[in-house]
Order: structure tokens, then sequence, then C-alpha cells
């Protein structure tokens, strides 16, 4: 951290916040403030370069339109990917990960460019991948199953520089066939979990937060009704 105050970068929620995943700044904010940290959300959108300075940052899902949108503007003003290079964790959520991956094709068939902080390309696949998602982590500090709300087309594929979040139990994933969810690259992690995926999962949020504070472990949080949600959606 470079202040007292966990500062959260919301980046382009105007066109990469479709399915209401800016909800993950909200949870990050609310956890870190539980712990006594103070905490703002700093929303980056179109008109506003990508500050290299913040403690953490969030990406939403968007569609093939507003994918575009977002890749060209992060291309020019590459804050995120200096930020992510100096070690502060990015959560990139459904279309962030073909954004942030080498290439990816649209529903035309059209490839795009990607930022390349990723080693991932995405294509679409013929059949559309929708509903619950629930998996079990390959990521070190992660031991609960992690669930979501999947719905996407693209199919991603991971190269060599970079590893899976996660092994389908339930759900598609990733959606090429390996039974593998998301990504993880460096201090990158990307999932296909909408929800908001940190708000179904406080064992990710609190790995994001306590690498964004530099901190091993996070004093625990009592909270009946997380705990709640999650039971309710393993069962849905």
């Amino acid at each position: 951290m470079t202040t007292s105050t966990v500062r959260i970068g919301l980046v382009l929620p105007d066109v990469m916040g479709t399915y209401g995943d800016g909800g993950n700044a909200l949870v990050l904010r609310q956890r870190a403030r539980m712990r006594g940290y103070d905490a703002e959300i700093v929303e980056i959108t179109l008109p506003d370069p990508v500050p290299e300075s913040l403690d953490i940052y969030t990406l939403g899902g968007a569609e093939d339109s507003a994918q575009r949108l977002a890749t060209r503007h992060l291309q020019r003003f590459p804050g995120l990917q200096r930020a992510a290079a100096n070690g502060a964790p990015v959560l990139a959520i459904c279309a962030a990960i073909q954004v942030l991956g080498h290439w990816y094709e649209t529903s035309t068939g059209e490839r795009v460019d990607g930022v390349g902080m990723i080693d991932a390309t995405t294509s679409p696949q013929t059949k559309r991948a929708i509903g619950e998602v629930t998996t079990t982590p390959l990521v070190p500090g992660l031991t609960a199953a992690l669930t979501g709300f999947e719905n996407h087309r693209g199919g991603t594929t991971l190269g060599p520089e970079a590893t899976a979040l996660a092994r389908v139990t339930r759900g598609v994933g990733n959606g090429v066939g390996d039974s593998l969810e998301g990504v993880v690259q460096g201090s990158v992690i990307g999932t296909y979990m909408h929800g908001p995926a940190l708000a179904r999962n406080p064992e990710l949020a609190d790995l994001l937060l306590s690498r964004a504070l530099g901190a091993e472990t996070l004093p625990p949080l009592d909270l009946p009704e997380v705990d709640q949600l999650r039971r309710e959606r393993l069962r849905a």
C-alpha cells in the first residue's frame, strides 16, 4: 500500500459492469472497513486515465462492443498493466479475462488484440455456458469451494505462463473442455463467476485484500449472513 487508505480501483464500470460486478469493489471496501482500515473506491471511467498508484483493481463483464471500448482504453492508458507489474492485485471477471489476454474473438469471428497481461486467448464456443458453477480452488490460500453464476460463450485457453484458478465440479468454467475455471498469473486473478464473485466467496475477497494490505493473514469476520448465502448458493 502507498497510503493509509486502501484504494480500490473500479475500472471502467460504465462499460464493464453489465452483470453488477461493481459489487466486488463494495465487498472489498466493506471487509476492509470492518477490520478497521480506511477504504475508498476510485471509479475509473472512459474519460479517465487508469492510475497505477491504487492498491487493488477490479474489472467486470461486458458485451462485445463494450469489450472493444475497454480494450482500447487500457491499451491507451496502461496504468493497470504497470500496477499489476508492481504487484497490485487485479480481479478480472468474465469478459475482463478476455480483454486482459493476448486476443479474443467476437461473436462474429473478428479477432481483437487484447492487453496482453495474461497468457490466454478466447474464441466463441458453439454453446453458451449459463448457470450455477462450483469449483475446487487450485490456488494456495484458498480452501473453500468457489461458487458463482456463469454466463458466457467464450472459451478461454490458458498458455504456459498462466494457471487455472480452480477445477470445475459443476458447470462449464473456461469452456474448452479441460474442466478448468479462471486464470491466475502474477498478481492477476480472473474468473467467469458472477454473483458478485467476492460476495459469494469471502475467502477469495480476503486473499485479494490481504495482498493489497501486504498482510499474511487478516482477522476473521463473523458474518452469519454471508455463510448463509454460501450455503444457499452451493445448494442451488
